[in-house]
C-alpha cells in the first residue's frame, strides 16, 4: 500500500506539471477592464453633467443602471466605440455616457456609487458639483409611466362585476428617417410605442425582454450593415405628432447601411401589451380593473436603394458626409529622419467601410503603417465619429514633400450627390544631403521606436512556435515520469 500511494502521488504530480506547462506555452487572453469617468464639476444650468463608464478587453454584455442624482434628471445616453489597430493588434474601448440636466442652480453632492459592468464592480468616489446661474428651458415631466414594467402590480381577485374595455390611442410605429438612400448611405430606423397621458392607467409592458429578441430577428436586413444603438433603459419622451401630445417609448433604434441596390424591407412586427378593463360600477376599496392583453402592429416599411452615380471607383468609395483632419509631428526635418503623419476622416457615415487613403508610389521615400484608430459615436439618431490612419515616413531627398500626391481618398457625399476627394494639404520641408539607402533610424523623442525597435529581434520565428514548445515540454515530462516509475520499481523493498 505505501508503494501504491507513492505511485499515485508521483502520477498526480506529473499530471499537474504537464497541465502547468500547457498553460505557460499558450498566450493568455486579455482580461476585461472597466472604469468610471465623471464630467466637469462646474458647469452652467443650460449644460449637461455626465457620468461615463469605459470597457476594454471584452464586448459589452450587460451593465447596471446609472445612479439617480438628487436635483438632476436623466436626459439620454450616448455610446462611443474606439478601435485601435497598432502593429496588427486590435483593441476596442466602449464608452457609455449618461447625461444629467440640473433642475436649478446651486451646489450638489454626488455620493459615492458603484456600477456593475459585465460582472465587474466599478466604484466612484463621487464629487461636488457647482451649477452656474443660467436660464434653462424647462424639462418635460416623464409622466406616471416610468420605464419598462414600472406599473407592474399584484392585484387581488376582483369581485364579480361587469368590465368594459375603454378605447385607447396607443400605437406601435417603425419610423425610418428616409424613404430612399444611396448604396452605403445610412438610414436611421427606430421602433417606438406611443400612448397618450390618458392611456397610462390602461396599458403596461408585458414580458418585453422575451418579445424584443423576436422583433429584432424580424428587423434584421441581410443586405445591410447594421449599427445598433446601445440603449438599455426604456424611458418616456414627451413628443408631439399631428398636433397631439404623446408619450413615446424608444424600444430599439439602429442605423442601416445598404450594401447593394436591393430595397430594405421591414416586415410587420407585433408587440403584446397589458391592457386593463375597467369596472362598469366601480366599488370603493377595490382596484376596479381586470388585466387583459392587446397586440399592436407596425406597418410594412420599404426603403428604396439607389446606385451611386458612375465613377471609376464607384464600388470602392466610402459614402458619407466626411471631412479631412490631418496632423504631422513637425513640418521641417532632415533626410533620413522619420516623421509621423496622421490622415483622419471624420463625419457621419459607416466608418467601418472606410479604408486607408490610396497611396501612390514615390521614389526616395520610405512609408510604414498605417496604425488605425476608430472612434464611433451613436447619439441623437446619428452615427459618426473619426477614423485615423497614422503613418511613419522617411524622406531620402531634400526639398518640399507634397503629401497631396501621396494621400488621397475619394468619397461620395449623399447630401450633395457628388464625389469629393479628401487630399492632404500639409507640405513639409526636407533638408539635408541625399540618401541612397534605407535610412530609417530611431527617433530619440519617440518612446515606442526607442524601446521597441532597439530591443527587437529580427530573426524570423516559425508560425507554430507555441505548438513546438508544448510538444517539447510534454516530452520532458514524459521522460521524468518514466524515470520516476523506474526508480520506484527498483527501490529496495521495505
Amino acid at each position: 500500500m505505501p508503494q501504491l500511494s507513492r505511485f499515485l502521488f508521483l502520477l498526480g504530480l506529473m499530471w499537474a506539471l504537464m497541465q502547468a506547462s500547457l498553460a505557460v506555452a499558450q498566450p493568455t487572453a486579455a482580461t476585461a477592464e472597466a472604469d468610471i469617468v465623471l464630467g466637469p464639476t462646474a458647469f452652467a444650468l443650460s449644460e449637461y453633467y455626465t457620468i461615463s463608464f469605459r470597457l476594454r478587453g471584452a464586448p459589452l454584455e450587460r451593465y447596471s443602471a446609472f445612479p439617480d442624482l438628487e436635483g438632476f434628471k436623466k436626459s439620454g445616453k450616448s455610446s462611443t466605440t474606439t478601435t485601435r489597430i497598432v502593429n496588427g493588434r486590435t483593441s476596442v474601448e466602449l464608452t457609455i455616457t449618461q447625461r444629467y440636466a440640473a433642475y436649478a442652480e446651486g451646489e450638489y453632492v454626488v455620493k459615492p456609487f458603484s456600477m456593475t459592468i459585465n460582472g465587474l464592480t466599478v466604484r466612484s468616489a463621487g464629487a461636488t458639483l457647482k451649477v452656474g446661474p443660467q436660464v434653462a428651458a424647462p424639462q418635460p415631466s416623464a409622466g406616471a409611466l416610468q420605464g419598462v414594467g414600472s406599473l407592474d402590480q399584484l392585484f387581488g381577485k376582483p369581485r364579480p362585476q361587469d368590465y368594459v374595455e375603454p378605447k385607447d390611442n396607443a400605437f406601435l410605429l417603425l419610423l425610418p428617417d428616409k424613404t430612399s438612400v444611396f448604396v452605403g448611405e445610412g438610414v436611421h430606423v427606430g421602433l417606438y410605442f406611443y400612448l397618450t397621458a390618458a392611456d397610462q392607467g390602461l396599458l403596461n409592458f408585458y414580458n418585453f425582454a422575451t418579445q424584443l429578441p423576436v422583433i429584432l430577428r424580424q428587423l434584421r436586413q441581410r443586405t445591410a450593415w447594421e449599427e445598433p444603438f446601445d440603449e438599455q433603459e426604456i424611458v418616456p419622451e414627451n413628443v408631439t405628432m399631428g398636433g397631439k401630445a404623446y408619450l413615446r417609448y424608444r424600444l430599439y433604434e439602429a442605423e442601416y447601411y445598404p450594401l447593394n441596390t436591393e430595397p430594405l424591407t421591414f416586415p410587420e412586427v407585433s408587440l403584446q401589451m397589458v391592457k386593463y378593463r375597467l369596472a362598469k360600477n366601480p366599488a370603493e376599496g377595490l382596484d376596479n380593473r381586470m388585466e387583459g392583453y392587446k397586440t399592436y402592429h407596425t406597418n410594412v416599411r420599404t426603403i428604396a436603394v439607389r446606385p451611386l452615380p458612375p465613377h471609376p471607383l464607384r464600388d470602392q468609395v466610402p459614402v458619407g458626409d466626411y471631412r479631412l483632419r490631418e496632423s504631422i509631428d513637425r513640418t521641417a526635418f532632415r533626410t533620413g529622419q522619420a516623421f509621423t503623419y496622421t490622415f483622419s476622416v471624420e463625419g457621419e457615415g459607416n466608418l467601418a467601410a472606410v479604408s486607408g487613403p490610396g497611396l501612390a508610389a514615390r521614389p526616395s521615400l520610405e512609408l510604414y503603417g498605417p496604425d488605425v484608430q476608430q472612434e464611433l459615436t451613436r447619439q441623437g439618431g446619428r452615427v459618426g465619429g473619426r477614423k485615423s490612419f497614422r503613418y511613419q515616413l522617411v524622406a531620402q531627398r531634400p526639398g518640399t514633400l507634397p503629401l497631396d500626391s501621396l494621400f488621397t481618398l475619394v468619397v461620395f457625399n449623399p447630401t450633395t450627390v457628388r464625389y469629393d476627394t479628401l487630399r492632404a494639404e500639409i507640405v513639409p520641408d526636407v533638408r539635408g544631403p541625399v540618401r541612397t539607402a534605407s535610412t530609417f533610424s530611431l527617433r530619440p523623442d519617440d518612446p515606442f521606436y526607442t524601446e521597441a525597435l532597439a530591443s527587437a529581434d529580427a530573426t524570423l520565428q516559425p508560425i507554430d512556435e507555441y505548438h513546438d514548445v508544448r510538444r517539447y515540454a510534454n516530452l520532458v515530462l514524459i521522460v521524468l515520469l518514466v524515470v520516476a516509475l523506474v526508480g520506484w520499481w527498483w527501490q529496495p523493498k521495505q
